[in-house]
C-alpha cells in the first residue's frame, strides 16, 4: 500500500493517506511525553516496539470478536489501519488504583479494584484531557446514547481478553487507555495498545514494564518495553 501525504502527527504516531480511501498507514514513533506533554523525551526503539505489540493486542481482540482499525504490519514502524474517524473520547479502564486515580481518591497504588472502573475523558491536548462523563460526553455530541453503550460494552471486553491473556505471560494489566473510531457506520478500536497506553506490572515482583518508568525516571525503559513484547510473543 503506498504512503501518501501526511495527515496527521501526534505526541507518537504519524498518520499518511494512502492511494485507497479506506486505508490509512499509521507510523509509530520513538517520541516520549508525559504530564500532558510537560515531559518530553525519546525512548530508543520505541515505535518498533509499538507497532509489533499493538499488533498482537489487535490480532487477539479479533480473534475473540472485537472489531478494530487494524489490517497488517507494513513494516517495523507502520501498519495499515482502516481510515476511522476518532471519536474525542478517550475511555481508561482500571483494575488496580495507579496513577491519577490512586492520587485523586488517596488509594494506595496497587489497591485492587472491587470490580473494574471505567472512566472518560474529552481529547483535548489545550484542556488536557480532563475527565468527563457519559452525560457530558451527550451533552457536548462526542459520541451517541448507542455508541456510549457499545464503547463501555466494548472496553469492559477488552479489558476481560487481554487480563485472561496477560496473567498466563505473568503480566497484570492494571489499566489501560483505549480510542475509537467510527468506519462506514461502525464502531471500531483504534489508535493503539502498547506500554504508552497500558500499566504493565510483573505479577510476581509488581515491577513496571510501562512507560511509568519514562514518566518516574526508573530506568531501563527499553528493556520493559522488549519484556512486554518477548512475553507475549512467546
Amino acid at each position: 500500500m503506498k504512503k501518501l501525504e501526511l495527515i496527521y502527527e501526534g505526541k507518537a504516531k504519524r498518520v499518511y493517506r494512502t492511494e485507497d480511501e479506506d486505508f490509512y498507514v499509521m507510523e509509530f514513533k520513538d517520541d516520549a511525553t508525559a504530564f500532558n506533554g510537560q515531559k518530553r523525551g525519546t525512548i530508543k526503539g520505541k515505535g518498533e516496539l509499538n507497532t509489533k505489540i499493538s499488533a498482537v493486542f489487535f490480532e487477539i481482540l479479533e480473534e475473540n470478536g472485537v472489531k478494530t482499525h487494524f489490517e497488517r504490519l507494513l513494516s517495523d514502524r507502520e501498519m495499515l489501519v482502516k481510515a476511522v474517524k476518532i471519536l474525542p473520547l478517550e475511555v481508561i479502564v482500571r483494575n488496580l488504583a495507579a496513577g491519577s486515580m490512586a492520587k485523586r481518591l488517596g488509594l494506595q497504588e496497587g489497591t485492587k479494584l472491587k470490580s473494574p472502573v471505567l472512566e472518560f475523558c474529552y481529547k483535548s491536548d489545550e484542556l488536557g484531557d480532563p475527565m468527563i462523563n457519559a452525560y457530558h460526553a451527550l451533552a457536548m455530541d462526542l459520541a451517541t446514547k448507542e455508541e456510549i453503550a457499545f464503547i463501555e460494552e466494548t472496553s469492559f471486553k477488552v479489558n476481560e481478553i487481554l487480563s485472561q491473556f496477560l496473567i498466563k505471560k505473568n503480566i497484570i494489566l492494571v489499566d489501560f487507555k483505549l480510542e475509537f473510531g467510527r468506519f462506514k457506520g461502525e464502531i471500531l478500536v483504534a489508535d493503539e495498545i502498547s506500554p504508552d497506553t497500558c500499566r504493565f506490572w510483573d505479577a510476581k515482583t509488581m515491577e513496571k514494564l510501562d512507560k511509568d518508568r519514562f514518566r518516574r525516571d526508573l530506568g531501563n525503559v527499553e528493556e520493559a518495553y522488549k519484556e512486554i513484547l518477548s512475553r507475549i510473543k512467546s
